[in-house]
């Protein structure tokens, strides 16, 4: 099946980063270090039978196995064999890093970009350049500018500037709040995270001490992921981390000690917890009322909906928003889920193989579409917008959307009761009404979608490298101590986790 071969001045023009060099499909090494593609290419005429592992659902391989029937119409002699191994994504990297070991394992996986990095100690991840760029395999111009930016560019956070994954599906982190709450005490939603003034009525610091001030024994925000948190501000105050070259571990600095022990005040004032410090999602404090806001998943928007009581109705409305920013001029919230890898155990054939069905569930639009319909997951490309699939989906959304909410303005003042004689603020909210014949589990979960895709610009990801999921351990582990004062001194925390990453390499 010829492919319409891609140039340097249709990408150019179109602006993006994708350059050439040579032709492909002759074995010629074309990128220092990336796979080549042997002469000849991938042999219709013999049939290959390949592995893929994820961690799909029953739900999600019954969409799964309805495109890959499609694939086997265009490639009758690929074989695919899926496998779900248990444990979840710990324990797929487990399993392939145990399989990899010993010459084994799957020709595609699943994957985050530090399981990339561990499974590479064997040298077996694929590197994809010279396979998306060959006259035969490769991508068309367009498949390739259908991905979203930010999610392509996270193959490359490699340090060498080759592709070694494709996104496969995504998510983010979203602010979950207790609208019915907020609206009673005509608090505005938090866009980013400490007092900029006296009366910061948008500082995450502001609402979480008005909600402690109404609720005594509450906390008033729960996050879900303390390793999120402490990455997420690094981006957004543009501080260091880590890197993929050089010293890997650059996270120990007075900038990331300041801002850990403004959460270290927040925490012993009663107004925040952790999931580790909670020892559960902080979804169960939210839909129990014990807080009035979560950081979590985009993808477990559903999770964060209280149960209906008795006679069937929800305790409370769920409103959700972009995650707080450290500043708001530089815009960042983390992209997560899966990506996909090949591995090479000596077979070109499969391969080429595994590439041919990465590049199919990645660019085919209807399957995106499915898939991000029933996950709850974003698609990865933005020629979904075609699929009459997920028109139908957005069309419902948006019908939902309209019918769930009768919308007005409300105006008032207020003062704030931290300083005296402060002048009365007045404020405009909006206050939405909601409509009991639409399910609040569907209206979150469009309203998460449309969240995650309207903030496609601000994704970011952390350079990947052997070590860089242990970083990743140690500044969660960092964060629990000092918050929970298991550690008091916070420059041992911080020194700590820098040992205990260099040890890991």
């Amino acid at each position: 099946m010829k492919r319409k071969l891609i140039t340097v001045s249709m990408l150019l023009l179109a602006g993006t980063l994708f350059s050439l060099v040579g032709c492909g499909g002759s074995g010629e090494d074309k990128k220092n270090g990336a796979y080549v593609v042997p002469e000849g290419g991938f042999d219709t005429t013999k049939d290959v039978e390949i592995t893929f592992y994820s961690t799909m659902g029953d739900s999600l391989q019954s969409v799964y196995n309805a495109y890959i029937d499609e694939f086997n119409e265009i490639y009758p002699n690929i074989k695919v064999t899926h496998t779900q191994p248990t444990g979840g994504y710990d324990g797929l990297l487990e399993q392939v890093k145990t399989e990899l070991s010993v010459g084994e394992g799957p020709d595609l996986t699943y994957c985050y970009s530090d399981h990339v990095a561990l499974y590479n100690k064997t040298k077996s991840v694929v590197t994809l350049d010279n396979l998306m760029e060959d006259d035969d395999l490769g991508f068309t111009k367009e498949e390739y500018q259908s991905y979203i930016k930010g999610y392509l560019n996270e193959g490359r956070q490699f340090g060498d500037g080759l592709m070694y994954t494709l996104p496969f599906s995504k998510s983010t982190e979203v602010l979950y709040y207790n609208k019915t709450e907020f609206n009673r005490l005509k608090l505005q939603v938090p866009d980013h995270w400490f007092s900029e003034g006296n009366n910061d009525v948008t500082s995450m610091e502001y609402v979480c001490r008005e909600l402690k001030k109404a609720h005594g024994d509450s906390q008033p925000l729960g996050i879900d992921s303390e390793a999120n948190l402490f990455i997420q501000m690094t981006e957004q105050l543009q501080t260091p981390y880590t890197s993929a070259s050089g010293e890997h571990f650059l996270f120990d600095n007075a900038e990331n000690k300041a801002f850990v022990q403004k959460f270290k005040n927040l925490y012993d004032e009663g107004l925040l917890t952790t999931q580790k410090i909670l020892g559960s999602y902080t979804s169960s404090n939210f839909n129990d009322q014990k807080s009035y806001m979560s950081i979590g998943s985009s993808a477990g928007a559903t999770h964060q909906v209280p149960s209906k009581d008795e006679v069937g109705n929800y305790p409370f409305e769920v409103g959700i928003a972009e995650i707080p920013q450290a500043n708001k001029n530089n815009k960042k919230v983390i992209s997560q889920g899966p990506s996909v890898a090949i591995l090479n155990h000596g077979d070109d054939q499969k391969v080429m193989a595994a590439w041919l069905l990465a590049k199919f569930l990645t660019t085919n639009a209807n399957f995106q579409a499915e898939f991000s319909i029933a996950s709850g997951y974003v698609p990865v490309v933005t020629t979904v917008d075609s699929s009459s699939e997920y028109q139908k989906h957005l069309a419902k959304t948006e019908k939902q959307l309209a019918q769930y909410y009768t919308k007005g303005e409300e105006f008032w003042e207020f003062t704030d009761p931290y300083v005296e004689n402060a002048t009365p603020v007045a404020t405009t909210v909006p206050v939405t009404s909601p409509n009991p014949g639409v399910d609040q589990k569907d209206r979150i979960a469009a309203e998460s979608a449309k969240l995650c895709l309207a903030q496609k610009d601000n994704y970011f990801t952390s350079p990947a490298f052997i070590g860089s999921s242990e970083a990743r351990n140690q500044v969660n582990n960092l964060v629990v101590a000092y918050l929970s004062g298991t550690t008091t001194d916070i420059n041992v925390a911080f020194k700590d986790a820098i040992d205990k990453c260099n040890a890991s390499i």
